[in-house]
């Protein structure tokens, strides 16, 4: 990988985290039926083509035509009133369609995300991703620059931000329902990566367009294990456990914890399993150090990529509290332990009889328009609303956290990397600013 240097634009964006509501929605009617596109209709693309289905899609891409058929297929009998045309490459699409697209919703495999928001954006769209934002950190940072600059509304698929859970865990906690919050435990349930090397090159299947597939990455000749979903595992295309989960299960803390504040912070990887020059390292522990901000102490947050590598502080609260701990994050204050559920679908002080008995704090949080973050993004093209995980406040900085485990996988084992955010460069271990960013393939770069 090459390294990306900072920039005057990637500064600008940092500096300016969020504009309002465009003032091209401002005049749309509530009741107003969108113009949707559709990029990657297969796995999380059907909730993006149910979604659509709820406005006016008026064209789909995606690189297999098998998916694109069955796709068709189904709209065909639900809206039978739409035709949507049909691509293998969103450039092309964006181009000849982008007249008649008010907003275009991307559910592609990770590698792809910032090349097609960034220009979808440029033609003045409104945009929703799938989780995680980009591959990696320096993509997250321009795609939030760009919203603001082409005066966008932006939506990330971590839904769970949107809802009401997360809203009162950020409350709770800054009630001071358990005091500070010294410490963080975070399960994240998966396993994606390997110790392969690049697999045996096979003919391409006929339903597969293999360029459009590679877009922005490193070419490669088509073999097993990618199209249709182990890509998740590999370090050109896939963001590993820790960028597929982290914007779902460190979110709430993220934003209850004020991480967003802090300007240099610190991430160690004490653990690892695997991994090659092809594919992500696997059981992994990694732990975020992050100095005091605002009203906030320092805070050591541990991840763990599957509840094998449970700490004992959650077997413990476990038996203590008559729970089990999957996908969730384990919260440890001065006066009590806090509990959100992956992707926020619950928050409890514990043990629970604890929060039965607190009083609900006041609620300091705008709501979202609705729980699901495509949903909340339609809603607000049609009021002149901010969506809840817009990319420049909330969704490109929480994925840029969480990134930040790579470059601490990387480095190794029990080496501290000492991040600055602002100048987004690890200042004490150069090396492992080439994984910062990539340039991306020509015809297709970012």
């Amino acid at each position: 990988m090459t390294e990306i240097t900072n920039s005057e634009s990637a500064q600008q964006a940092s500096a300016q985290p969020g504009a309002g509501a465009p003032a091209i929605v401002s005049s749309r009617s509530p009741n107003s039926t969108l113009g949707v596109a559709v990029i990657g209709c297969g796995g999380r693309g059907r909730h993006a083509v149910d979604q659509g289905l709820k406005e006016r899609i008026v064209a789909l891409t995606d690189i297999d035509d098998g998916t694109l058929r069955k796709t068709l297929k189904s709209i065909a009998k639900e809206r039978p009133d739409l035709s949507p045309r049909t691509y293998n490459d969103f450039r092309k699409m964006l181009d000849e369609c982008y007249s008649e697209i008010d907003v275009v919703l991307i559910a592609t495999p990770d590698h792809v995300h910032a090349s097609a928001a960034l220009r979808a954006m440029q033609h003045g769209k409104h945009v929703f991703c799938e989780k995680p934002l980009a591959h990696d950190i320096y993509e997250c940072r321009m795609l939030a620059e760009a919203a603001v600059k082409y005066n966008v509304l932006t939506s990330m698929g971590n839904s769970g931000h949107c809802g009401e859970e997360f809203r009162r865990a950020c409350e709770y906690i800054w009630d001071g329902a358990i005091g500070q919050v010294r410490e963080t435990h975070t399960i994240f349930g998966r396993d994606f990566g390997g110790t392969e090397g690049r697999l045996p090159t096979k003919r391409v299947p006929r339903n597969v367009h293999w360029d459009e597939w590679i877009g922005p990455a490193p070419y490669r000749d088509y073999h097993d294990d990618l199209h249709v979903f182990g890509w998740r595992s590999w370090r050109d295309f896939g963001t590993g456990t820790i960028g597929d989960m982290a914007c779902h299960n460190l979110d709430c803390l993220f934003f209850a914890l004020k991480v967003n504040e802090a300007k240099h912070l610190s991430v160690e990887c004490l653990a690892s399993n695997g991994g090659s020059e092809e594919m992500w390292p696997q059981g992994n522990i990694v732990r975020y150090d992050v100095p005091a901000r605002v009203d906030m102490i320092p805070l050591k947050a541990y991840v763990y990529d599957n509840e094998e590598l449970k700490p004992e502080i959650m077997k413990e609260t476990e038996k203590e509290c008559g729970i089990t701990f999957g996908e969730c994050t384990l919260y440890v204050g001065d006066k009590g332990l806090f509990w959100t559920t992956g992707a926020a679908g619950k928050a409890r002080m514990l043990p629970l009889e604890k929060h039965e008995a607190y009083p609900d704090p006041p609620k300091v949080l705008p709501r979202a328009m609705s729980d699901d973050a495509t949903a909340d993004l339609f809603l607000c093209i049609k009021n002149g609303r901010k969506p809840a995980s817009n990319f420049p406040e909330a969704a490109a900085p929480l994925t840029e956290f969480g990134l930040l485990g790579h470059l601490a996988q990387s480095a190794g084992v029990g080496k501290r990397v000492e991040w600055d955010v602002e100048q987004m460069r690890c200042t004490n271990m150069p090396e492992v600013n080439r994984l910062v960013g990539r340039h991306g393939r020509k015809g297709w770069a970012v």
